[in-house]
């Protein structure tokens, strides 16, 4: 427990000097292996889910691209004592989402199998005790997000179709599951007046990047169809953490 625990503190202090830090596949790994031992036991299982999720309607720009499931937890002081919460809405103002805020969007469960399984749990806890650590009297609503943003030849994906944006949260944890016949997803960084700080393209299933939401933006670029025989698609795990009452 003692490595884990230099772990988290260790990327704590990362984002608190950056506001946000990428980890490729290879230490991302090696950090979700230490913290917990179950952390890829159900990867392949994991992985698949996102094979079958609803569509997204509640796209204002008209896309059929984006598929995706949600769950809400909370977590004590520390980013200990996680729990699910009843299902419940997802809801941004118009201020931090200019086309999809300002109504409650409805969308199915993440799965049972899946929430409770110890890949989506470590990624969780993981990202919750690292919020803990950065703020350490807080206590936290969590909101998890799976998508899958598609590129069929008839539609670029949009994974931020709000262009460059805040989540309206603290802290956000991406974690990138699949990729596979797209090109571009290239994502950016922003400082406090949107100047870009860098960008990088997530390629390798587990890279993880966190960013400090309340210091900086972030948008991703389309994704395009790269060989035009067969659709593509961006698989990522979102989850956001928010200071709660």
């Amino acid at each position: 427990m003692t490595t884990s625990l230099d772990s988290v503190t260790r990327l704590a202090r990362r984002i608190s000097d950056n506001s946000y830090v990428h980890l490729p596949a290879p230490e991302a790994s090696r950090l979700l292996s230490d913290f917990s031992e179950t952390a890829w036991s159900d990867w392949d299982e994991f992985r698949a889910s996102w094979q079958d999720m609803p569509l997204d309607t509640y796209m204002a720009d008209g896309g059929r691209y984006r598929t995706r499931r949600h769950a809400t937890l909370t977590a004590a002081e520390g980013g200990t004592d996680l729990e699910l919460m009843p299902h419940q809405p997802h809801y941004q103002t118009v201020d931090y989402n200019n086309l999809n805020g300002g109504i409650a969007r409805h969308y199915e469960p993440i799965e049972d199998r899946i929430r409770k399984g110890g890949t989506f749990d470590s990624l969780l806890t993981l990202g919750a005790r690292v919020s803990g650590a950065l703020a350490p009297f807080s206590r936290w609503h969590i909101e998890a997000h799976q998508f899958r943003i598609t590129a069929d030849g008839t539609q670029n994906g949009q994974p931020t179709p709000e262009g460059v944006h805040r989540d309206g949260v603290t802290f956000v944890l991406m974690a990138l599951v699949d990729r596979d016949n797209v090109t571009g997803g290239e994502s950016t960084v922003y400082g406090v007046e949107k100047q870009p700080l860098n960008s990088f393209t997530l390629t390798e299933p587990r890279e993880l990047v966190f960013v400090n939401d309340e210091r900086v933006f972030h948008g991703v670029s389309p994704v395009l169809q790269d060989d035009s025989s067969r659709p593509g698609h961006r698989d990522v795990l979102v989850i956001t953490y928010r200071h709660r009452a």
